[in-house]
């Protein structure tokens, strides 16, 4: 089991960013990929961004071109750099590590929130 802690969320206005952060409990070095999903009000939970430990990263179309997902071997951290932010962004953002075999362990999730 890994555990998950996300920080970086709040209140911004239409066109700031935010840094997500997604604190792992163990070393993220040998999980093939990890991200992040976000579940808006009355939404079901959508994918935003993945990124294996090859470094091949994968997003939503929605997010092409503004957010951007990196991982930090060393420090068993994933982020999530969001630029350009949109009220259509607010969301509670959820980190996840697929663990393959070992199944999927999920963040508590951190809230953004983007103002117009």
């Amino acid at each position: 089991q890994v555990q998950l802690v996300e920080s970086g969320g709040g209140l911004v206005q239409a066109g700031g960013s935010l840094r997500l952060s997604c604190a792992a409990s163990a070393s993220i070095a040998g999980i093939y990929s990890m991200g992040w999903y976000r579940q808006a009000p009355g939404k079901q939970r959508e994918p935003v961004a993945t990124i294996t430990n090859g470094g091949v990263t994968n997003y939503a179309d929605s997010v092409k071109g503004r957010f951007s997902v990196s991982r930090d071997n060393a420090k068993n951290t994933v982020y999530l750099q969001m630029n350009s932010l949109k009220p259509e962004d607010t969301a509670v953002y959820v980190c996840y590590a697929n663990r393959a075999r070992y199944g999927t362990n999920w963040g508590q999730g951190t809230q953004v929130t983007v103002s117009s």
